[in-house]
């Protein structure tokens, strides 16, 4: 049965709220041919906001393709040469014989090749006959430009989980050889090149540390943040979504939803749900808070994991996060916290960002990155009264 509360999948068209100006601004700059990086925590509508631009795009008659690598699993400079590269020649082939003929034009001399064998045993476009050097990584990186000016249609090239990078053998060699091809292909000839990068993560953390505290790409990659739905736009979907079944919720009861979960409209969707499953006609608090119970349910085990992980001082640290303390170096947050001392809060604020539990802003206050997490430690773990 078709729901409005979707949050298995990402959402375009009438199931896409609110984002308007971001994605305006996201359609602006792929048109132009802008390399983009976006990072924000897991299933805060990256891929939905760039599924919809791309929806608006094909509304709008553009010709364009895609090719797209999920470097969730990625763990080598091979692999990941090899599924970039297979993602490039599928967007514009389809059978062994264009496979092969592309492989040969634009990848001879390197490691890469297509082998019919490996290819009938695996469906895997390329093959790596030796080593990997910075020719093949070269190569591969300019293999999106060369298909695109051949074929005369944009190439979109999404990299998923990019932070992943930093996983392989050389992820700085990566970034260094990926940044000067793009840079190579702006500063060839006078037409902009028809392939651009879309560099995602879910890392917040780790994806700052590429792109703003290494400065990776540096001037080659427009970074687009994505803005908190508005409340009303939210109480609006969820109203809407229930009058279609016959059902009525209290506005106010939803505002309290939309502050609980921050906006996060894949949490919200989910809670919708659950309350949606649960509930005939009118929907009364009661309905709201055994739908709370349920998600919590749901999400607690990863919720004690995290917390497992952590050690007694990073531990207390979180505490004092979560009591709204945002300068930690002082002698009265020290003492009261038994942080130890400064150089010893720097250490628990680096491994807490490393564990993608909080990150800082540019003012360096703290943000706990997932809001259904920050209500359970505050009320379950720490035994805050919210």
């Amino acid at each position: 049965m078709d729901s409005p509360f979707i949050y298995n999948k990402y959402v375009t068209g009438k199931n896409f709220i609110g984002r308007k100006g971001d994605i305006t601004i996201l359609g602006n700059l792929m048109a132009a041919g802008e390399n983009i990086s976006m990072y924000e925590p897991p299933r805060s509508g990256k891929t939905s906001a760039i599924q919809q631009a791309f929806f608006n795009m094909r509304i709008q008659g553009r010709r364009f393709a895609i090719a797209e690598v999920d470097m969730t699993a990625t763990r080598g400079i091979g692999q990941l040469l090899l599924q970039l590269g297979d993602a490039c020649i599928r967007a514009f082939a389809s059978t062994p014989g264009e496979f092969a003929d592309i492989a040969e034009r634009m990848l001879q001399g390197t490691h890469l090749v297509f082998d019919q064998q490996n290819y009938a045993e695996t469906d895997t476009v390329l093959s790596l006959t030796w080593d990997v050097d910075d020719e093949d990584i070269r190569a591969i990186m300019r293999l999106p430009y060369r298909l695109a000016a051949e074929n005369a249609t944009q190439l979109f090239v999404i990299i998923d989980e990019f932070q992943n990078v930093g996983l392989t053998e050389n992820g700085d060699k990566v970034c260094k050889l990926l940044e000067g091809v793009m840079k190579e292909m702006r500063e060839a000839g006078n037409v902009r090149p028809l392939a651009s990068f879309l560099l995602c993560g879910s890392q917040v953390n780790a994806m700052k540390e590429i792109f703003e505290h290494r400065r990776f790409f540096y001037r080659q990659v427009e970074h687009l943040p994505l803005n908190q739905v508005e409340d009303k736009e939210i109480i609006e979907h969820i109203v809407k979504g229930f009058l279609a079944s016959g059902k009525v919720i209290d506005r106010d009861l939803l505002l309290g939803v939309c502050h609980l979960f921050k906006g996060h409209l894949w949490y919200i969707n989910h809670f919708i749900a659950i309350c949606d499953s649960l509930s005939k006609g009118y929907i009364m608090e009661p309905v709201l808070l055994e739908s709370l119970s349920m998600i919590l349910a749901i999400h607690e085990p990863r919720f004690k994991a995290t917390m497992f992980d952590l050690t007694t001082y990073q531990v207390s640290l979180l505490r004092a996060v979560v009591e709204g303390h945002t300068k930690f170096s002082t002698a009265e947050v020290i003492g009261r916290y038994g942080l130890n001392s400064s150089a010893n809060v720097r250490r628990l604020k680096d491994a807490l960002c490393k564990k993608e539990i909080l990150t800082f802003d540019e003012k360096d206050e703290p943000h706990i990155l997932d809001p259904l997490f920050e209500y359970w430690v505050k009320k379950y773990y720490f035994k805050i009264t919210v």
